[in-house]
């Protein structure tokens, strides 16, 4: 799963769980109302959970529902929960060429970039709260 789909299939979920708090819902809800296959939400699912944004209960009345309020949820903190590359990433093999050449500056020169832009992309969504998409989305 891409990056882009992970941090979107994230949040539609947490909308999802949004909207139906304090009442848990199961995987299976969560993925027929926000159209994903089940599997690959729970793997989501799992990674919320391990990073403190939402809680989830065995049982027949448990299921998963948000820890925290909708203005304390950044888009960051659920990025950094469910990426495991960074979307700036740049694989350059730095052993492959030669100390000082072109192709090395050149490689230099992109990583220094993209560890840039992805600063600056991570402290916007540091700024972008839960609430404020469903804000957005809903147009209040």
């Amino acid at each position: 799963m891409s990056a882009s789909t992970k941090l979107s299939t994230s949040v539609k979920a947490l909308c999802y769980l949004n909207n139906s708090h304090p009442n848990p819902k199961s995987s299976s809800e969560i993925a027929s109302a926000i159209r994903i296959n089940s599997s690959k939400l729970r793997k989501i699912l799992s990674m919320l959970v391990k990073n403190g944004i939402i809680e989830s209960n065995a049982g027949s009345a448990g299921g998963f529902k948000l820890i925290k309020s909708s203005n304390e949820i950044h888009l960051q903190e659920i990025y950094c929960a469910v990426e495991d590359r960074k979307a700036f990433h740049l694989d350059v093999r730095r052993d492959s060429v030669q100390k000082n050449s072109l192709p090395e500056k050149i490689n230099n020169y992109f990583v220094d970039l993209f560890t840039e832009v992805q600063v600056d992309i991570e402290e916007k969504m540091k700024n972008i709260t839960l609430r404020s998409i469903i804000n957005n989305i809903n147009g209040s």
